[in-house]
């Protein structure tokens, strides 16, 4: 590692346009990208703004680390779907509960009520062809202008990354699964 000087000089540069909604992208093949939005829930519910997450892949009995502390801190966290493709034994099920649980998040969305709304491994669903992407891209141009949405999960189309205020990239450099180290209950769950 070579060291560096802090930076003693910054140039400021002043924002000129209002204070608005965001769609906020975490996509990529590198751990964090839930990790990611669910510290944004957290750090709008520290300010007192009203936050829902919709998980489109966990069942709704899910009970993860995530599902505790948002319960203790009564942040809703509802699970839409069935498992991962590779665990369900109905794939047109699965199908079914993705759409029905994009109906409940548009409505979400477009009802206003909500400071900032995850969608949470959104992307699986879009790219098997379970959600039309369509219209995940108008309910997105047409909220209120108040309300944030986050979307996470590996491989964002490209049409929502051009729609996105802000896209964030998770790269996996280095993986402890990849060493044959199993998945951790607190790390992964």
């Amino acid at each position: 590692m070579e060291i560096e000087s802090p930076p003693v000089h910054r140039e400021r540069i002043v924002p000129t346009g209002e204070r608005r909604g965001l769609v906020l992208v975490h996509t990529g093949d590198g751990k964090g990208k839930s990790t990611a939005a669910f510290g944004l829930a957290l750090r709008a519910h520290g300010r007192g703004k009203p936050v829902l997450i919709y998980q489109f892949m966990k069942v709704p009995s899910a009970r993860f680390g995530e599902h505790r502390v948002f319960e203790q801190l009564g942040v809703p966290i509802i699970g839409l779907g069935d498992g991962f493709s590779w665990k369900s034994k109905d794939l047109e099920h699965s199908a079914d509960l993705a759409r029905e649980g994009w109906a409940r998040a548009e409505a979400t969305i477009r009802g206003g009520e909500h400071f900032l709304v995850v969608l949470d491994e959104i992307m699986y669903p879009l790219r098997y062809g379970w959600i039309a992407l369509d219209a995940v891209l108008a309910c997105l141009r047409e909220r209120p202008p108040h309300v944030h949405v986050v979307l996470t999960g590996r491989g964002a189309p490209a049409e929502l990354i051009e729609l996105a205020d802000t896209v964030t990239e998770m790269q996996m450099v280095k993986h402890h699964f990849k060493a044959g180290v199993p998945a951790q209950r607190g790390i992964e769950d």
